[in-house]
């Protein structure tokens, strides 16, 4: 049986005026065990070399001529001493090797020395490898199966936003708990290189840091007191300027949405290419949404 995953996109009405933030899109995984549906007629042929314990092991649909969209089996193996969840992205490839799509799928709670299979299914017909893995705890990235963490609050990444060399990511705090959770000022960010060590250099500034003119970055702090099922937004910026140095690119921040908080780790992708320093904007509490209405 599959699990199929849909993330829910979270927009605070802080940033509908300055940021249109991408649609959110949706993330499976199968039980250890289970085997993936439509197996019959694939080529066990590895596409591409094991990236980060993530390898293709069969595909179907590969032909570009033949008009079939792609789909591959892959598995992923924990080799580390704790349980992980994977986020991989897969390229679909053209016949000359361009890529065409990206299809992206998470791999929920891998335990230690466990290897897990499954299939990714995408749009477009072409080869299929393996382009680019995430990986955090488990402990620090949500289950899968929409449970509450034992914090009673959740935290998320958008996709954010890019406009002439500025980013813009929101993170999202969402209190899935049963008591009321107030938060006030900054979240707390450590920023992780792709072996999910600290990176130095970089100076994480409250405000908008005289990277961009955003109000929403600059209000005040106030207290947050959010109910069973509310949410707040923070958010990210930083320009991707390059000039003298090595340009410092940061997969993953580990976020606290207040001191003491039990931490998430997202994966941003924030490339802040040399200029040194990132905005973090206060969190602010999210509009009630209207039934129907997307935020």
């Amino acid at each position: 049986m599959r699990i199929r995953i849909t993330t829910p996109c979270v927009v605070s009405a802080v940033f509908a005026s300055a940021v249109l933030l991408t649609a959110c899109g949706s993330e499976s995984a199968r039980p250890e065990g289970a085997r993936p549906e439509g197996g019959e007629g694939r080529t066990a042929v590895p596409s591409g070399p094991e990236k980060d314990g993530v390898r293709i092991t069969g595909s179907i649909g590969s032909s570009g001529s033949s008009g079939q969209a792609a789909s591959a089996d892959f598995e992923v193996t924990n080799r580390d001493t704790e349980p992980f969840t994977y986020t991989i992205t897969f390229e679909v490839l053209s016949g000359s090797g361009g890529v065409m799509a990206n299809e992206r799928q998470t791999v929920f709670s891998v335990g230690p020395g466990r290897t897990v299979k499954d299939t990714v299914r995408t749009h477009t017909p072409g080869r299929v490898r393996v382009g680019k893995v995430r990986r955090v705890p488990s402990a620090e990235a949500p289950d899968g199966t929409g449970a509450c963490p034992p914090s009673g609050v959740r935290v998320t990444a958008d996709e954010g936003d890019a406009a002439m060399g500025l980013r813009v990511v929101g993170l999202h705090l969402e209190n899935c708990g049963t008591r009321p959770y107030t938060v006030e000022g900054y979240p707390l960010l450590g920023l992780l290189d792709e072996d999910r060590k600290p990176v130095s250099g970089v100076r994480i500034l409250h405000g908008s840091g005289d990277i961009a003119t955003m109000k929403a970055f600059d209000e005040p702090p106030r207290p947050v007191v959010l109910k069973p099922g509310e949410t707040a937004s923070a958010g990210l910026m930083w320009r991707n300027t390059t000039g003298a140095g090595d340009a410092v690119n940061v997969p993953y921040v580990r976020v606290e949405a207040k001191p003491g908080a039990q931490p998430m780790t997202v994966a941003p992708e924030l490339d802040l290419g040399t200029t040194g320093k990132l905005g973090v904007g206060p969190w602010k509490k999210d509009s009630p949404r209207r039934e129907g209405v997307r935020p």
